[in-house]
């Protein structure tokens, strides 16, 4: 494009594509401005931060430490009469701790990856 063009653009009696633009433009910022004295204002409307001395600390014990224990599922109980089972007849949930809590490890050549049944690595 030429020189030309561009003041030929510019001086074009079709003037309301740039005013468009500019009051498109104008618009959005409002909206800016509007979203950031709402944003302010619903900031001023909350609760003060917490001071140092009200936020949590740690137990007099110190930290808590995780348990791990193996769990096994807990089997559904067979009704006496037939009737099926409600769920306040149930127990509170649905695995206990296991008989034996020695981890399974992965033995090599057992298995694939993600029990796949594939050949293992030897």
């Amino acid at each position: 494009m030429s020189t030309a063009t561009f003041v030929m653009a510019a001086t074009s009696v079709d003037i309301s594509h740039v005013v468009g633009a500019f009051i498109g433009g104008l618009v959005i910022a409002g909206a800016l401005v509007w979203a950031f004295w709402f944003g302010m204002r619903v900031r001023d409307r909350e609760l003060p931060r917490p001071l140092p001395d009200e936020q949590p600390h740690l137990p007099d014990g110190g930290a808590v430490r995780e348990m791990r224990e193996v769990r096994e599922p807990d089997e559904v109980p067979l009704s006496e009469d037939g009737k099926r089972l409600m769920p306040h007849e149930m127990h509170p949930s649905s695995s206990r701790t296991g008989k034996d809590q020695h981890r399974r490890r992965w033995m090599p050549g057992s298995s694939g990856s993600f029990g796949s049944g594939g050949l293992g690595v030897r």
